[in-house]
This record gives C-alpha cells, sequence and structure tokens, in this order.
C-alpha cells in the first residue's frame, strides 16, 4: 500500500481540508494499492491562492533559470524511472515493458525538451514601430487523464512552467500516484513555493472549484469530450482561455494500391495500444470493398498474436482495462455491435479464458461495420477493431471525415505522395502516412469535437503564452 495522505500546496506537503479519502485499483488484481486525499474547495482555492502570489517571481525569472529548473526536474524523474513504470503499470495496466517505454519514456523526455526550448526561444520580436513580446498567462489549472497519467501531465506542466506560468495540477483520481512521484521531484528541484501545487479529488468536486475561480486565467484539458464542454461552459463566466484535448474515432484508410498486410497490421498495432485506452487510436480500419474479406483475415491474424494478461507477466501484448466501469462500458459497446448486425470476426464481449482477476477484455474485431453504427460513431476506449469498405477514394475521405472527431488517423498508399494527397483532405490534427511514427515534438490536438488548441514541442509553449505589443513613437526622419 502506498498511502498518500497529504496534497502539495505552496511549496509544503499539507494535510487536506477534509478527512475523506480515494483509493486507487490496481487494474490486474482489482485490489486497493493505494489511498489518496479526497480534495475539497478549500483545497482547490488554497492551491490557486498559493500559485497567484507566486506568479510575479516566477514569470520573470530568467527563462534561463527556468529552464535549469527543468532540468532538474528531467533528472529527478529519471532517477526514478522504474519506480514510475511499476505504478503506471499497476494503475493503468499497460504491460511494464511499454509503460517504462511509453509512459515514463514519454514524460521525461519532455521535461528535457522544455529545458532546452526556454532558453533558446524567441520570446521578444520586432514588427514595424511595435516590440512583440510572448508572456505567460498567468495562473494555469492542469487537469489530466488516466490512460496516459504522468505524460499528459508532462506535456502541459512542462510547457506551463517553461511559459512562466504557475500551475495547479488535478490528476486524474483513477491513476494518480504517479503525479504525487512528480510533486516530490518537483519539491526536490526546489521550485520556488506556489509555482507547483498538486490537489487530488473529483472531477465535480475540485475540478469544478478550480475551473470557475476567479484567479485563475486558464484550463488545460485531456479528458472526455463530454467534461470538455462541461469545462467550456463553466470556464465562459470568467472568459478563461481553455485549451482542450479530447476524444477520437480516429480513421486509417488503406487505399487500393496499399500495402495491405502491412498497413493491417499497422493498423492493428495502433488500434489496441495500451489496450485500446488512447484517444488517438485508429479504431476505425477504411478498406476498400473488394479488399474487404482479405483485410478481415489478416486483421484477425493480427489480434490473435495480441495476447491478453498480467502486465507484470512479461508476455503479455495486452493489459487490463483501468477499472471495472471501463470493461463493462467496451462490453456493452461489444454487445451494441452485434445487435446492431456487425459481424464479429474475433474476440467478444465474455471475459478472456484464464483470467478470472482484474478488467480484462478480449481484443475483438468486427468486419462489415456501417459507417453510421454506433461502434463505427462512438469512442469504445477499449480493444475494438471495427472493419468499413468503401466504394471509392470520395467514399473513404467522406466516411474518415463522418464522425464528431477529428483528432488522428491513418493513410496507407503505394506512395507516400498519394497517401498524403487524401491526408491533406482528411478534418483531422496528426495523419500518420504509411505507418509514419508519433513525433513527441510535433503538435497534438484535434479538430472538431476532438478539442482546440495543441500540445507538445514549441506548439504546445505557445498555449501557454500571451501576445503584448509595445508600440513606440516613429523615430523621425
Amino acid at each position: 500500500m502506498q498511502n498518500r495522505d497529504t496534497l502539495y500546496i505552496n511549496g509544503q506537503w499539507v494535510e487536506p481540508s477534509g478527512r475523506n479519502t480515494i483509493a486507487v485499483i490496481n487494474a490486474s488484481t482489482e485490489e486497493v494499492m493505494a489511498t489518496i486525499p479526497d480534495g475539497d474547495e478549500n483545497d482547490a482555492n488554497a492551491a490557486v491562492a498559493a500559485a497567484r502570489a507566486a506568479f510575479d517571481g516566477w514569470s520573470t525569472l530568467s527563462p534561463i533559470v527556468r529552464g535549469e529548473f527543468l532540468a532538474k526536474i528531467h533528472q529527478g524523474l529519471k532517477a526514478r524511472s522504474e519506480e514510475l513504470a511499476q505504478l503506471i503499470a499497476a494503475e493503468v495496466g499497460m504491460p511494464l515493458k511499454l509503460a517504462a517505454q511509453i509512459q515514463v519514456g514519454s514524460p521525461v523526455a519532455n521535461f528535457g525538451y522544455y529545458a532546452k526550448l526556454v532558453q533558446a526561444f524567441s520570446w521578444e520580436e520586432t514588427t514595424g514601430n511595435s516590440r512583440v513580446l510572448r508572456e505567460a498567462v498567468g495562473v494555469a489549472v492542469c487537469i489530466t487523464p488516466w490512460n496516459y497519467p504522468l505524460h499528459q501531465i508532462a506535456a502541459k506542466v512542462a510547457a506551463a512552467l517553461a511559459a512562466g506560468c504557475t500551475v495547479v495540477l488535478k490528476p486524474s483520481e483513477v491513476a494518480p500516484l504517479n503525479a504525487f512521484v512528480l510533486a516530490e521531484v518537483i519539491d526536490a528541484a526546489g521550485l520556488p513555493p506556489g509555482v507547483f501545487n498538486l490537489v487530488s479529488g473529483a472531477g465535480a468536486v475540485v475540478g469544478e472549484a478550480l475551473v470557475r475561480h476567479p484567479q485563475v486565467d486558464m484550463i488545460s484539458f485531456t479528458g472526455s469530450t463530454r467534461a470538455g464542454k462541461r469545462i467550456s461552459e463553466v470556464a465562459a463566466a470568467t472568459v478563461k482561455r481553455v485549451a482542450l484535448e479530447l476524444g477520437g474515432k480516429s480513421a486509417s484508410v488503406i487505399l487500393d494500391d496499399a500495402d495491405l498486410a502491412a498497413a493491417v497490421k499497422g493498423t492493428v498495432n495502433a488500434c489496441f495500444l495500451n489496450s485500446g485506452q488512447t484517444c488517438s487510436a485508429h479504431t476505425r480500419m477504411l478498406v476498400p470493398a473488394a479488399l474487404h474479406d482479405e483485410a478481415a483475415r489478416l486483421a484477425v491474424e493480427a489480434a490473435q498474436k495480441f495476447t491478453v494478461g498480467d502486465p507484470f507477466g512479461g508476455s503479455a501484448k495486452l493489459g487490463p482495462l483501468v477499472s471495472a466501469a471501463q470493461r463493462e462500458r467496451v462490453r456493452g459497446y461489444i454487445r451494441t455491435g452485434i445487435e446492431e448486425g456487425a459481424e464479429l470476426l474475433h474476440g467478444g464481449p465474455e471475459a478472456p479464458a484464464g483470467l478470472p482477476k482484474g478488467y480484462y477484455v478480449q481484443p475483438t474485431v468486427f468486419g462489415r461495420v456501417a459507417p453510421d453504427s454506433t461502434i463505427a460513431q462512438e469512442e469504445i476506449f477499449g480493444p475494438v477493431l471495427v472493419i468499413i469498405p468503401y466504394r471509392d477514394e470520395e467514399d473513404a475521405v467522406a466516411i474518415a471525415n463522418g464522425t464528431p472527431y477529428g483528432l488522428a488517423g491513418a493513410v496507407w498508399a503505394a506512395t507516400d505522395e498519394r497517401a498524403q494527397q487524401v491526408a491533406r483532405r482528411l478534418r483531422t490534427g496528426q495523419v500518420d502516412i504509411n505507418g509514419g511514427a508519433f513525433n513527441l515534438f510535433a503538435p497534438f490536438g484535434g479538430y472538431k469535437q476532438s478539442g482546440r488548441g495543441r500540445e507538445m514541442g514549441p506548439y504546445g509553449l505557445g498555449e501557454f503564452l500571451e501576445y503584448k505589443s509595445l508600440q513606440f513613437r516613429p523615430v523621425p526622419k
């Protein structure tokens, strides 16, 4: 048990306002692995007050000094990488080896990246008779999800601190322990009191209090589209800046001249990563109608290689889902797909054999799925792939664009040139061309109801900056 009984506010570990706690459940054993404070509005208010008091000092520090602090955090996280991988594998269920590479490697890299970027970034420029300054937005509240918990924290917190913002972090109560480790690392790095604050608790209580707080200047949120809409509504009362990274229903478009075997394998891998608990997962595979049966056969073969089991066992490629609620949600979608007439090619709603404990779901593949069906339109957030046949390229583009989302996608073709032509027509924030790898420093975010704003790289830094123009008198000729 790794019980946490304090919050990190104003540079100190302090007792929460109330005595309620939240249990953190191990996804593979269904046992309580820790408890955390169930913070309340008083805790939220204290954190905002500390961040507000620290803002002037932090925002006016030299970018070089801020970069030095970020470098210390980078090194501190790196030193605790093994511990963090173990924690996140237990919290979320991603197999340990992948958790070390992705769940920990990415956030460590992010802090290192922003430590360097902040010192090389152009903070001022001249245009005409104006000096244009880039300045911190102010107090930033970062509300983060459970599926890539530390990665999403780092994408926001590292960029916000680099920009000169002070931060209040509200991590997911489902996978929060990694955030407490980060707070310990930040404390050891010696950041001035109030620059970073951690308040755990329920979104409906702590999250709402932070979003409506008049002294908060910006909300950066990653999570469901439903919650993002609520945040937008509440934040509108004080005209806060709001950055949202929300849901997705990404299409992998396989064109008629693509290497079908490579395209199907790549799509299945992108769909099932983290047991499908990835907002940018390629969950819709679009194939020419004439190639559907061959694509379906290849998809089933690929899915059969995704062995389900203990994330600490060493051989499983799919761990459990994060919670009982998530497991039931995904199984419900699988049942709906069957009821609506999609062809169940592999998997199903039943529990995987030999796994009486843990929130496990079978990797599932549906064929001949109607583009307007529930499982083709709604985000399932589990290891479920739907195969949708299309008539021609125009039909493929229309289907790919035919959901409320627009976060990610892929195009596969015989040449990158042809794939790029189709990719330019997709209304989505990122498109992988013939298996192009994820770029940690390219802009990440979506169109339509997948959100607004971008994270990662210099684009993520820009979300936390305001522009100020200083107008000077023209120099007499």
